[in-house]
C-alpha cells in the first residue's frame, strides 16, 4: 500500500511511501539539474531522523523549498503509521 501527501502545484511536491526492504529513493523534479542532490538530502536526512533505513519513497517535485519536502515526507510517514 501507497501514502502519500502534497500536490502537483508549483513549489509543492507529491511524496509516496510505501514498504520495502530496501532504502529506494526516486526523484523526478523540474529543477533535477540544479537541486536533486539536495533533494536526496532532505529525504535521506529526515528519515535518517526518524531511524528509517528500509522504505520506497516517490517524490514528485515541482519546486518545493526544504522545509516543504521534509513535511510531505513527514505527513506520508505518519499517514503510513497510522493505517499499517
Amino acid at each position: 500500500m501507497k501514502y502519500s501527501a502534497g500536490s502537483y502545484e508549483s513549489s509543492d511536491c507529491i511524496i509516496t511511501v510505501s514498504t520495502s526492504d530496501t532504502l529506494e529513493i526516486h526523484i523526478e523534479s523540474i529543477v533535477f539539474e540544479q537541486f536533486g542532490d539536495q533533494i536526496k538530502e532532505v529525504i535521506l536526512n529526515t528519515l535518517q531522523e526518524e531511524n528509517i533505513d528500509c522504505l520506497k519513497v516517490e517524490c514528485f517535485d515541482k519546486g518545493a523549498l526544504d522545509y516543504t519536502i521534509k513535511a510531505r515526507l513527514l505527513t506520508a510517514l505518519k499517514r503510513m503509521g497510522e493505517f499499517k
